[in-house]
C-alpha cells in the first residue's frame, strides 16, 4: 500500500500515518508517532499535509484527536490529480512528436505514417487530434464499428460549441444505423456540424486541418483494433483531396437541417424523407433510421411522390430540386 502512495506522490511517512489513522480513527498525534517510529514533530507536520490534501481531519469533540477522511474519496481525489498530470504529459508527448516529425519528414519519410495498436491508444489520438485542431477537423463515417457510434466524442461537442469546424460525411449504412440520426447526427447539427451522406465512402477517417488524419484499419467488414495515423506528406495532401471530391459529390441532409417555413416546403417528415432518399438509402434503411414501420415508410413515400406529381425516385428527387426541397 505504501508503494502505491508513492505513486501517487505521497512521501511514506504521510502514507505511513495515513495508513495508521486508517485502523486507529480518533488517534492524537502522541499515539500516532509512537505507532509510526516517528518523533512528534514528524508527526505533527505529516498530520497538517494531510489536512491540507483532505486527507485527515480533527475530531468533531477532541481536537487533539484524528480521524481519517474515506479512502475512496481522499486517495480518489490524489489518483484524480495524478490522472490529470499524465493527460498533461501524454498531451505534451503528442505536441513534441508532431514536432519531431514535422522536422524528421524531410530526411525520414517512415515518420509520415504510424500504426497505433489497441483501443485506449486510439481513443486518446482521436481526442488528441480534435483537441490541437486549429480550424477544422473533417471526416468519413460509415461502419463496421468497435464501439457504438451514437454516443459522440465529448471533445467533440465542447469544440463545435467553441467554433470549431466540422465537417463529416457519412454513408448511407451510417445514417441508417439504428438511433443514429436522432441521437447523434441531429444534435450535431444542432450544434453547428455540417454533414453530407454519400452511398458509399472508400474508407473511416478523421482529419484535423492539413496536418494529420487517422484511419481505422479494417479488414472486409471487420475493424482491426489497429489504426494510421498519416502526418504531413503527400499521401494527407491526397487524404485531404479525396475528402473535398467526396464532399462535393455528397448529398446534404436536409432532412437534418430541416430548412423552410410552413407552407413553402415539404413537411417536416416529408424532408427527412427527401434527404434520406436523395443520400441513396433503401426503404428499408430508410425505416431504420427514422423508427417508421416498412408500411409507414412505404406510404410516406406514395404521399409525397403524389405531391411532387412523380411516379419514380428519379423524378421525385428532380421534382423535390426545382421547388428547393433539396
Amino acid at each position: 500500500m505504501l508503494d502505491a502512495f508513492g505513486v501517487l506522490g505521497l512521501g511514506r511517512p504521510d502514507g505511513q500515518l495515513y495508513a495508521a489513522l486508517v485502523a486507529a480513527p480518533q488517534s492524537t498525534a502522541e499515539e500516532l508517532a509512537d505507532q509510526c517510529g516517528l518523533t512528534l514533530q514528524q508527526c505533527r507536520a505529516a498530520l497538517d499535509r494531510l489536512a491540507e490534501q483532505g486527507m485527515v481531519t480533527r475530531g468533531p469533540v477532541d481536537r487533539e484527536r484524528y480521524l481519517a477522511v474515506a479512502p475512496d474519496v481522499a486517495i480518489g481525489t490524489l489518483i484524480g490529480h495524478r490522472e490529470a498530470q499524465l493527460r498533461g504529459a501524454r498531451a505534451e508527448m503528442h505536441r513534441l512528436m508532431d514536432a519531431f516529425r514535422e522536422a524528421s519528414r524531410f530526411t525520414d519519410p517512415a515518420h509520415s505514417v504510424e500504426v497505433l495498436t489497441g483501443g485506449e491508444a486510439i481513443a486518446q489520438r482521436l481526442e488528441h487530434l480534435v483537441g490541437t485542431a486549429q480550424y477544422q477537423v473533417r471526416g468519413f463515417d460509415c461502419p463496421p464499428y468497435i464501439q457504438d457510434p451514437v454516443a459522440a466524442l465529448p471533445r467533440q461537442r465542447q469544440r463545435l460549441k467553441a467554433g470549431l469546424k466540422f465537417r463529416a460525411i457519412y454513408d448511407k449504412e451510417a445514417v441508417a444505423w439504428p438511433g443514429r440520426l436522432e441521437k447523434d447526427i441531429l444534435p450535431g447539427v444542432a450544434d453547428g456540424e455540417e454533414c453530407k451522406v454519400r452511398p458509399v465512402l472508400p474508407m473511416k477517417m478523421m482529419m484535423a486541418d492539413d496536418r494529420m488524419a487517422i484511419i481505422p484499419i479494417s479488414v472486409g467488414d471487420a475493424v482491426l483494433d489497429a489504426a494510421y495515423v498519416v502526418h504531413p506528406s503527400a499521401l494527407l495532401q491526397g487524404l485531404d483531396a479525396l475528402f473535398e471530391a467526396e464532399w462535393e459529390r455528397a448529398v446534404p441532409l436536409q432532412a437534418a437541417i430541416g430548412t423552410g417555413s410552413e407552407g413553402s416546403g415539404p413537411e417536416e417528415d416529408h424532408r427527412k424523407l427527401l434527404g434520406l432518399l436523395a443520400a441513396g438509402l433503401t426503404d428499408e434503411s430508410i425505416a431504420r433510421s427514422l423508427g417508421w414501420s416498412a408500411r409507414t415508410t412505404q406510404r410516406r413515400l406514395q404521399t409525397l411522390m403524389r405531391q411532387l406529381g412523380a411516379t419514380t425516385r428519379f423524378q421525385a428527387g428532380m421534382a423535390a430540386r426545382e421547388r428547393g426541397w433539396l
